[in-house]
């Protein structure tokens, strides 16, 4: 964290520290003192790690990530060794696949309309509305050629630009298609064009940008168990649908093609959907192994929670679509990695040698950048051309004039929330999902809520063998008059832990055991003399805990982009690519501390009292519910529940306590009922 950031961080916990218990006026104490001391000079006597400790998450994220990828390698080369193992691979990833999208919306009736024709040399452009489920709308250009006749017809997907169908490039290589005699559908994605679904009265976005509001709504449809890029996929569908409802188009021709985030759309379009015959790539930035090492998560709508556990790769969604005919288009100098490209050209030719169609898969490579420029452009008509039209004849790309957005709008204000008084958005849609799946839920047992929470945090299945940890002593350290020993907590497959120890004065036994989660780390308690001198004075021992992600191991700010909302994007995206979420995880960390509470014969017949604030919140509550060896729990501004996160989307650092299908089991209130009022003691400090 930068020191502007961590000071405007510091201001804002401080000024919301107002009317105090007596807990929280020396946890604000802290925060001044960091102000006047000086983030660095406070830190550094407190750590723990002797390694540049900011990068463990990251590096044990990113090596779970290559576990996984090993293990799908493995079944790939396994299905190369004949055309009938690689059919029944594909099979399995199309299963995969769709068990990873979740439910899908009925088809309901598209009411589709055309707002609005305009005559253009050679074609003529349509503005197009339909209803992909009931009241949600989506706009789109459709590009006709002159002429009778029924033309084959092409999808085209848009990538992350703002202006979306009305984007230049788009423009082009929509006419240029319609100029080769394709009847062409250009859909506005969700949160781009004329369809922010996150705005005020006036249509206004309330994010600051498409990217951003497909990110956070992609946090809220994981805890419904779908995502938004199946909410696109399933618009898609239905622009298909309405495609062929034309008489223009041949339903035998039909194609597809997107550009970066457009291409993604693609890729996941041509792996569910066997109506489309040709397909084409464009700077294809799925999240791959590779990517996810070297630049991080993607935004939300090429982020499918889970893709990593289903053994989902860069290359499996093309590979779905095998044998038919594809085309990667790639800039040598793309900010997408073209490595990646090149290794998933290596394994789809592969899969079409074996299926015996070497021919219908191929990568053209210009010397530029990002996006579907005009020799991109030229490649993919004549691709399409050759598989469609039976001729492979280029047609070159002349001087092609373009129209603003106002001319191309489908709305008469710009966007549907305000040209659609019962606009349904996404955002509702999903409010109304959970507000439906609460009314739904029957009260669990206690053995029933356990598993639940078990399955929803993907936590290892209970062994009577508990796993040891090892408390490695890494000297000690004087916080203000009382010594606290730096133990570095490891357990076999885990990040390891920082902690600090604080025993009684004078040899005292200690009477229980405290453990502190800060959200901001142990060294946000350990400068407060008197918090920990309280503690001490009831002959308590105080383990203040960093949990992974947390204190010394936060992940840099760096890597972390601010229009994410969520100051921990990277690990948290990552984990939820693992099926690993990082709240889950969190949970783990305090199995890890209890273990070694239980070895140490100093502490194993104590009560244990669990002090948590912030993030660390959720991941103390789910602990208590799973382990009766917490005697107390004292949380502090404990979300309202997993709903808020539906219900205020905007809110920054959501991302930290999603757990993907959550709501079909339980809200944060169920496990507050569970783990009672004489445990469990909650204050707000919002």
């Amino acid at each position: 964290m930068l020191f502007n950031d961590w000071l405007s961080v510091t201001l804002r916990v401080a000024n919301q520290y107002i009317q105090l218990s007596f807990v929280k006026v020396l946890l604000l104490s802290v925060a001044l003192g960091w102000l006047l001391t000086g983030y660095a000079r406070a830190q550094a006597p407190y750590d723990v790690i002797d390694w540049k400790a900011p990068t463990t998450l990251n590096t044990y994220l990113v090596q779970q990530i290559h576990q996984q990828s090993d293990q799908r390698r493995a079944a790939f080369t396994a299905a190369l060794k004949t055309g009938v193992a690689m059919q029944a691979y594909q099979d399995t990833v199309r299963a995969r696949y769709r068990r990873l999208l979740g439910p899908l919306p009925a088809r309901t009736p598209l009411k589709a309309r055309v707002g609005g024709k305009m005559e253009r040399s050679g074609y003529r452009v349509e503005k197009v509305v339909y209803e992909s489920t009931p009241n949600h709308h989506v706009t789109a250009n459709l590009y006709v050629p002159k002429g009778k006749g029924k033309w084959p017809a092409v999808l085209l997907f848009c990538g992350h630009e703002a202006t979306a169908k009305a984007t230049e490039s788009y423009q082009k290589t929509a006419i240029l298609f319609a100029q080769n005699g394709f009847v062409v559908l250009v859909i506005d994605p969700i949160s781009q064009g004329e369809r922010y679904q996150l705005t005020d009265a006036s249509g206004k976005p309330l994010t600051r940008g498409g990217t951003t509001e497909h990110t956070l709504l992609n946090g809220g449809a994981a805890l419904l168990g779908t995502s938004v890029p199946a909410a696109q996929l399933w618009d898609n569908v239905r622009g298909l649908d309405y495609l062929l409802t034309r008489r223009e188009v041949d339903a035998d021709r039909i194609g597809c093609l997107g550009n970066s985030g457009g291409a993604t759309q693609t890729a996941y379009f041509i792996g569910f959907d066997p109506r489309v015959k040709v397909a084409a790539l464009c700077s294809y930035v799925a999240s791959g192994e590779r990517n996810l090492e070297l630049t991080g998560p993607a935004d939300g709508c090429v982020q499918i929670p889970g893709a990593g556990q289903a053994g989902l790769d860069l290359a499996e969604w093309p590979i779905m679509f095998a044998p038919k005919p594809l085309l990667l288009l790639a800039g040598r100098y793309d900010f997408v990695d073209y490595a990646s490209i090149q290794a998933t050209y290596h394994e789809l030719k592969q899969v079409y040698t074996k299926l015996e169609k070497p021919g219908r898969i191929n990568l053209f490579t210009y010397d530029d950048g990002h996006g579907i420029s005009r020799p991109k452009r030229e490649a993919a008509v004549a691709w399409f051309r050759r598989w469609l039209r039976d001729d492979a004849q280029l047609v070159p790309e002349n001087n092609i004039a373009t129209l603003s957005a106002e001319q191309l709008n489908c709305t008469p204000t710009g966007q549907v929330n305000t040209a659609f008084p019962k606009e349904s958005t996404l955002s509702e849609q999903y409010v109304a999902q959970a507000q439906a799946l609460a009314s739904q839920r029957q009260p669990l047992t206690y053995a029933s809520l356990t598993a639940a929470i078990r399955h929803v945090l993907a936590l290892p299945e209970i062994t009577a063998i508990i796993p040891p940890v090892e408390a490695a002593d890494e000297g000690s350290v004087q916080a203000k008059g009382t010594t606290m020993r730096k133990l570095l907590l490891r357990r076999a497959g885990q990040p390891p832990l920082p902690t600090l120890l604080a025993l009684p004065p004078g040899n005292l036994p200690p009477s229980k055991v405290i453990v502190w989660l800060p959200d901001q780390g142990k060294a946000a308690l350990a400068d407060s003399a008197n918090l920990v001198a309280s503690y001490l004075r009831e002959r308590a021992a105080v383990l203040l805990v960093d949990l992974r992600g947390l204190g010394e191991t936060t992940d840099p700010a760096a890597f972390n982009d601010p229009k994410y909302y969520n100051r921990e994007y990277r690990p948290a995206l990552l984990a939820l690519h693992l099926g690993r979420p990082l709240l889950g995880q969190r949970v783990e960390d305090v199995f890890s501390v209890l273990n070694f509470i239980r070895q140490d014969d100093r502490f194993h017949t104590l009560p244990i009292e669990v002090y948590a604030n912030g993030r660390a919140t959720p991941v103390a509550l789910h602990a208590a519910v799973l382990s009766p060896q917490i005697t107390r729990l004292e949380v502090i501004d404990l979300p309202g529940s997993f709903h808020e996160i539906l219900t205020q989307p905007t809110r920054k650092d959501w991302y930290s306590l999603v757990l993907p299908n959550v709501l079909h089991y339980y809200d944060l209130h169920d496990l507050a009922v569970v783990i009672g009022p004489q445990r469990l003691h909650s204050s707000s400090v919002r």
